[in-house]
């Protein structure tokens, strides 16, 4: 027997099928092919290239069909024998650093055996197997570097951990969805390592759904149950991982809920706090604030004052970003946060309650530091003239929506009648110059009762507070335009709020009739976030920079940075090109956190639906017949839902009443189905 460089008949050979070494005799050379006889006693045709660079040792071309079997059998046991007994991991370590890249000659050489056939080849089959640390090119083996053998070992790893779990995560997901759907209450067992990775694996597809990462293992593990996109939720309730109620886009926003996200700025927030401090100044005037009952981030106010020619409005708004340090981890979690949410099941703050709801809120009897701009309005609330400046005010009145209507329609104060005034005036001007659109509706207040995580949901109409509220957006609006305005005098860079869009003439003015408001809202774009001033076609405003919720947003919160970096040349002024580079990133956070904010009272609403579909009847407006889908507003609820026509009857017309019956609701995926309607008088 000698070791061969190119096969010959009669000699032995090793090929690769099914990723596995197959040992051969050559019986012919035909060209570039190889007639061959198998262990498996099967003859076949193979491509010369495919042989492995081991070959021989070299017999007879006269041996019978049985001693070729028997040479075949006694090489491939030995050669398994040998692949057995070689140490790969201490060949790797003696080459690793050597060469990049050799033959099996030369990893034979380094145990000295490079000249016996089986020798080499079972080491070939045991550099074959050890695809962690070697890569077969023929007909060379590529020595793997360090790095990449750590990486491969832990995708391994991974790997057979997948494996092992596939199997048992198969069979207990099936029993979870059984679980769901109240046919068995059962689960396997479990051990502590399965069970975390089962957790870790739902949690991830109910916040990550579009995540790689785990998409192939869902997938194989997910076989045979509902193609829902909640499904993991649905798994996950059943488990008891997370409550019947879980907010799944509060989870997949990342956003915090709870106020123990900012226990970690703990010491930036102390110093925030010393250096503001450190600034006090006397107050130089005395505002009120006018919001609801439950808001405890006051971050807007004022003083007005009646002249003989018009008005002098003083607007305080809560200056957070005093002494903030920008691109701190304090900055970061805020900017991530991007806004407070404001949701039946409760609040949570943007900013650090510490700050956001004690330190800068505007609360009575407090001296807080507040951009003031003082704005000389004539008669006719046309504006003549508007100075920001930084001061310090004091807070004489936390008035609510609800106590400013009762002062109002007894006439008991002066200065609330003289605003409501002002804020019709303000009002008249944008519809009648402006074209203004503004839509009064009723807002519906979502009350949870009982234990949050299997509440009673009711929905409860409030005392109209039409007046008050128009005293609020009003003042702020006109903040908000006139700011946008002196920062495009001064060139100072800021987030506009954008509707660009033309509006027809016949669209401006005050709204309120359901039917009116759906055609409005159908010839209504988006607005959205820009760097750019451009017109705001609903509030009627030809550039529109959003100021006066600081606590509450963080495009007011770095607005008003803008504005108090060019007043008092302290802090941190953008440029436009930096604030451009910023704005995908705040785009993404207020899409993400607005969803959660519409989606969320929608859930809820639809919940209500769902507990009440059987004992209650809701009554609605037709806003459009459709020819196949009819829509009709619910009014108190503030919903507009479809329905097929058919349900309405032959003949349907915008503003007829019908009462409805719902049937099935889905909350979480916004579906819900009227089953019955019939007109009302």
């Amino acid at each position: 027997m000698s070791a061969m460089s190119t096969p010959q008949a009669g000699c032995i050979v090793e090929f690769l099928q099914n990723n596995q070494p197959v040992i051969a005799w050559v019986l012919e050379i035909q060209g570039a092919r190889l007639r061959l006889f198998t262990a498996s006693q099967r003859e076949m045709k193979l491509p010369i290239s495919r042989v492995l660079p081991w070959i021989g040792p070299q017999y007879s071309t006269g041996a019978s069909r049985q001693e070729i079997l028997d040479h075949l059998l006694t090489h491939h046991g030995q050669r398994e024998r040998i692949a057995d007994s070689v140490d790969t991991l201490e060949i790797w370590e003696l080459a690793q650093g050597e060469v990049e890249e050799a033959e099996i000659d030369w990893f034979a050489s380094l145990i000295g055996e490079s000249d016996d056939a089986d020798q080499r080849a079972g080491l070939g089959r045991k550099l074959l197997q050890t695809k962690t640390h070697f890569r077969f090119t023929p007909p060379k083996f590529e020595i793997y570097s360090l790095d990449i053998v750590e990486r491969r070992q832990e995708e391994l790893r991974k790997a057979k951990e997948r494996e092992r779990l596939v199997g048992f995560g198969q069979d207990f997901l099936r029993a979870l969805w059984e679980r769901f759907c109240k046919r068995k209450q059962s689960l396997p067992e479990t051990n502590p390592e399965q069970e975390e990775r089962l957790r870790d694996l739902l949690m991830t597809r109910i916040t990550s759904p579009d995540d790689r990462d785990s998409e192939a293992l869902w997938k194989v593990m997910s076989q045979g149950l509902p193609e829902d996109p909640f499904l993991p939720l649905y798994l996950a309730q059943a488990w008891g991982i997370v409550t019947q109620h879980f907010n799944v886009h509060l989870a997949r926003a990342g956003y915090a809920w709870s106020s123990q996200w900012a226990e970690k700025h703990t010491e930036a927030i102390s110093t925030i706090k010393a250096t503001v401090l450190s600034r006090a100044a006397e107050p130089i005037l005395k505002i009120m604030t006018i919001d609801a009952a439950s808001t405890q981030d006051l971050d807007d106010g004022f003083s007005l004052e009646k002249t003989n020619t018009g008005y002098l409005l003083h607007q305080a708004l809560a200056c957070p970003a005093l002494g903030w340090e920008f691109d701190s981890a304090l900055d970061r979690d805020v900017q991530h946060r991007y806004t407070s949410l404001y949701l039946p099941e409760g609040t949570s703050h943007m900013l650090p309650q510490e700050l956001g709801t004690g330190f800068f809120s505007l609360a009575k009897g407090q001296k807080r530091p507040a951009l003031v701009i003082t704005f000389d309005l004539d008669e006719q609330a046309r504006l003549r003239s508007c100075s920001p400046q930084v001061a310090w005010v004091h807070i004489n009145t936390n008035w609510t929506f609800t106590e400013v209507e009762e002062d109002l329609a007894s006439d008991k104060t002066t200065l609330l009648t003289h605003a409501h005034t002002l804020a019709m005036l303000l009002r008249q001007q944008r519809v009648a110059a402006d074209h203004a659109v503004i839509m009064e509706q009723p807002d519906p207040q979502i009350v949870l009762q009982g234990d949050l995580t299997q509440p009673t949901v009711h929905i409860v109409q409030p005392k109209p507070t039409s007046k008050a509220q128009m005293i609020v957006s009003e003042f702020m609006i006109l903040a908000n335009k006139t700011m946008a305005a002196w920062a495009l005098e001064h060139d100072v860079p800021l987030l506009f709020r954008t509707q660009n869009i033309t509006l027809p003439a016949e669209n401006a003015g005050v709204w309120s009739d359901p039917t009116d408001i759906y055609r409005l809202i159908n010839t209504m774009g988006p607005s959205i976030l820009e760097c750019e001033p451009k017109r705001h076609a609903t509030l009627g405003a030809t550039a529109y920079a959003p100021v006066t919720s600081p606590l509450r947003r963080y495009s007011d919160f770095i607005n008003m940075a803008q504005i108090i970096g060019k007043l008092t040349g302290q802090g941190r002024l953008l440029d436009k090109n930096t604030l451009e580079n910023l704005l995908p990133v705040l785009s993404a956070r207020a899409e993400a956190t607005g969803q959660v904010q519409r989606l969320r009272l929608r859930y809820w609403k639809y919940e209500y639906f769902r507990q009440n579909s059987k004992k209650m009847r809701w009554s609605g407006i037709i806003v459009d017949p459709g020819s196949m889908l009819t829509t009709i507003a619910l009014p108190d609820v503030q919903l507009f839902l479809k329905a097929p026509r058919k349900i309405f009857g032959d003949k349907v017309r915008v503003g007829q009443r019908f009462a409805i019956r719902i049937g099935r609701v889905d909350p979480l995926a916004g579906e819900i189905k009227i089953i019955e309607a019939w007109e009302e008088e």
